[in-house]
């Protein structure tokens, strides 16, 4: 289930699949990411979960992730600039920023300290490694 809220609206939609000829997309490449962008897989394989999330045309220092026990939390923040001249004047100028996120929650809580990330190509690696210790504690029946 995804919790998270998109960007998008009914209307967006509705002009983007029925009426595509009057959706006005921008001008220089590649609209915002919306948090369903963000493509995410995640496995598990005995003492960690390894996170690999698709965040193509994005500056490393522009990720931020935050880890509080068994959520984890992946944000970026996107900036796109486009600009055209023509013997210094000036005939158009776009300028695109904003932040796309998205939240994950793990079967159980990470080790922080011991989490590792690394960005490469457009694509996040995570390595999440299990919080050791007891899991949950069995109640005693009197």
């Amino acid at each position: 289930m995804n919790a998270l809220i998109s960007r998008g609206s009914l209307f967006d939609d509705f002009f983007r699949d029925v009426a595509p000829g009057f959706y006005v997309k921008p001008l220089h490449g590649d609209p915002l990411p919306s948090a369903g962008q963000i493509r995410m897989d995640v496995k598990e394989n005995g003492d960690a979960y390894t996170v690999s999330a698709e965040i193509p045309g994005v500056r490393k220092e522009d990720i931020h992730v935050t880890i509080e026990g068994s959520m984890v939390m992946v944000r970026a923040e996107v900036k796109q600039e486009d600009s055209q001249t023509q013997d210094d004047k000036l005939l158009r100028s776009e300028r695109y920023f904003g932040s796309v996120s998205r939240g994950i929650q793990l079967p159980q809580d990470v080790d922080q300290g011991q989490a590792k990330a690394k960005y490469d190509n457009g694509v996040l690696m995570l390595t999440l490694p299990k919080k050791q210790g007891k899991g949950g504690q069995k109640l005693r029946i009197e």
